[in-house]
């Protein structure tokens, strides 16, 4: 595809639990090199439209589209669900997803967690990983921790090996679920200054978090959820310098007060 093809696109996504729509009618764009940062309250469907986008869970209307290939359906409804797994395994393998809670395998090194998705899913020969996962582990400053275990290291060095671990798969986008909200405010910057860099690059991420001024910081676009649907949308000096909608300006004056 060509660079004006964006990575991600999502159109018209509705997603419900059940009786419960927690998406509701909603379309994100991501171009090649774009950082979409999703705000908005617990509960406003944040993390669900991520995990959406990565076939994480299964959405009930609306198209996505990998890199101008939309992703085959069967079926209707809530009975709606991938039609090709090989189509599934291809675009995750492409969309690396970094999680709040870190999901590092516990008996395994650091280096291990890296090496391993490579190794076992993208069939990618063992030594040229290593060389990789130390470059990668080295450029998120924890080169000298790659023979430890997961609980030999603080929070903050446990997301750096997580973001090292999806930069190995080299993916054409990174997927980050409230990637600092379980640390502490110290450990919470050696990431953010990880992820800041990685924006430097112009690398493709969308990002859903509770930090204001990472999102005013490192994002092209800034999407506001709110029950559901986008309320307010734009560059950050749009949606964090003159907000339209009463919804958003509550929300930005909440965050302010903590």
């Amino acid at each position: 595809m060509t660079s004006a093809t964006p990575v991600i696109e999502i159109r018209d996504l509705h997603k419900s639990y059940g009786d419960l729509e927690v998406i509701r009618g909603v379309s994100i764009t991501a171009n090649r090199g774009q950082v979409v940062s999703l705000i908005g309250s617990s509960g406003s469907g944040k993390s669900t439209l991520l995990r959406c986008a990565n076939l994480l869970e299964h959405s009930q209307q609306g198209e996505i589209v990998f890199d101008g290939e939309p992703v085959s359906w069967k079926g209707a409804g809530l009975a709606r669900r991938p039609a090709d797994a090989r189509q599934v395994t291809r675009i995750r393998t492409n969309l690396s997803m970094v999680f709040q809670q870190f999901n590092l395998w516990a008996h395994m090194t650091v280096l291990q967690n890296v090496m391993e998705a490579p190794v076992t899913v993208l069939k990618r020969d063992p030594a040229e990983v290593e060389a990789k996962a130390r470059d990668y582990l080295a450029k998120v400053g924890i080169g000298d921790k790659a023979d430890v275990y997961p609980a030999q290291m603080s929070g903050g060095q446990q997301q750096r090996a997580a973001i090292a671990r999806a930069l190995c798969m080299e993916p054409q986008a990174l997927l980050f679920d409230e990637p600092t909200s379980a640390l502490d405010p110290e450990l919470e910057q050696e990431v953010v200054r990880v992820i800041r860099a990685l924006a430097e690059e112009g690398r493709t991420m969308i990002i859903v978090t509770h930090d204001m001024q990472m999102a005013a910081d490192v994002s092209d676009h800034v999407v506001f959820l709110h029950q559901g649907k986008i309320e307010e949308e734009g560059t950050p000096a749009r949606v964090f310098g003159m907000a339209q909608s009463e919804r958003l300006q509550g929300f930005l004056n909440a965050r302010q007060a903590l």
